[in-house]
């Protein structure tokens, strides 16, 4: 915009230095006064430097552009909160397979990372293990996920699995 500026007060300037008669540079003067008005909004801004003018119309910009982040900041942020993802066991672990298999629901429209955790129990309901592992799902769609335990000594204590109903967005 100070280009702009410039060149018009320079086009102005031209105009003036022609003259072409009195009704010109009364009219080129006329569309000075008016142009300097509407760029600074007062003609004083405009009259004691077009650098000032500058300036005053740049601040008025960086103030509407830090407006607009900031709207843009908090819309982005409220289509990137996701509600939490259900969770479903498909399969506890087993001696030979030291991990369990879900099946982890996105309700959003938009995929995500989700926290699974799955309780890991021996026959009496003690917990033998807790594990947690992130698990992308696409939107309005499911993954079937590994829950990893320890190491494979541990699958053989386990008897059965109970993962949390609900896997947590990131």
């Amino acid at each position: 915009m100070a280009v702009f500026v410039v060149l018009a007060l320079t086009g102005f300037s031209t105009s003036r230095g022609h003259g072409h008669g009195s009704s010109h540079s009364g009219g080129g003067g006329g569309c000075s006064s008016s142009g300097q008005d509407h760029d600074s909004s007062s003609s004083t801004s405009g009259s004691t430097s077009s650098g000032s003018s500058g300036s005053t119309y740049r601040d008025y910009d960086d103030d509407d552009d830090y407006t607009d982040d900031t709207s843009g900041g908090g819309s982005s942020s409220t289509s990137t909160t996701l509600q939490d993802a259900t969770v479903e066991l498909i399969d506890c672990a087993t001696p030979s397979e030291a991990y369990a298999t879900v099946e982890v629901t996105n309700p959003n429209a938009a995929g995500g990372y989700f926290t699974v955790t799955v309780d890991f129990l021996d026959a009496g309901s003690g917990r033998v293990e807790q594990r947690s592992t992130d698990a992308y799902a696409a939107g309005n769609d499911s993954a079937t996920v590994q829950v990893d335990l320890s190491g494979p000594g541990v699958a053989a204590k386990v008897d059965h699995c109970e993962p949390e109903p609900y896997a947590s967005a990131n």
